[in-house]
């Protein structure tokens, strides 16, 4: 198993701005996005371990509840133009 990296997870909801998560609970890119597809498919949040919002300098849990989210982009870097779209 691959070591784990810092992704930004940055949520686009229905109707309000970005919200962006640092993340060191997966391996790569591929396993975030499949973790958000198949929380979306069963209707269930994403739980998130070791993750700090908006930056901030520690790590806790978070629950992120994907009923509203529309997209959804994940990245190594924070760039407007980086990652993929879901």
């Amino acid at each position: 198993m691959s070591d784990k990296v810092a992704l930004i997870l940055r949520f686009h909801p229905v109707g309000g701005e970005d919200v962006s998560v640092v993340c060191s609970d997966f391996s790569d890119e591929r396993e975030a996005l499949e973790a958000v597809a198949q929380a979306i498919d069963e209707h269930h949040g994403l739980v998130l371990n070791e993750a700090r919002y908006e930056r901030e300098p520690e790590e806790h849990g978070v629950v992120i509840n994907l009923a509203n989210v529309v997209s959804m982009r994940v990245s190594k870097t924070d760039g407007a133009a980086t990652g993929q779209y879901l």
